[in-house]
């Protein structure tokens, strides 16, 4: 196995490892390998394909039902505001 060092890593950053390794019961070392291995394991996920996928959810759910004109709601919302 390899062997890397970590440099200039903030004191806070630092300080949270700590904590973090001490509620797993792991060295900061062996907390620092799991983050890694956890974060390299995980797919990779397209932010794009993730957002088409929420505006098919929620296309879905409104389905069906009356949609107000986005420019009617803004001038209700400034008119309510200017009372």
């Amino acid at each position: 196995m390899a062997d890397m060092v970590l440099r200039n890593l903030d004191d806070d950053l630092k300080q949270r490892l700590r904590e973090r390794a001490a509620m797993h019961g792991r060295s900061m070392a062996a907390e620092l390998r799991a983050i890694v291995a956890d974060a390299l394991t995980r797919p990779d996920t397209d932010p794009v394909a993730e957002f088409k996928q929420l505006a098919a959810i929620s296309r879905a759910m409104s389905a069906g039902r009356s949609h107000a004109p986005s420019e009617v709601l803004l001038r209700e919302s400034r008119d309510k505001d200017a009372k």
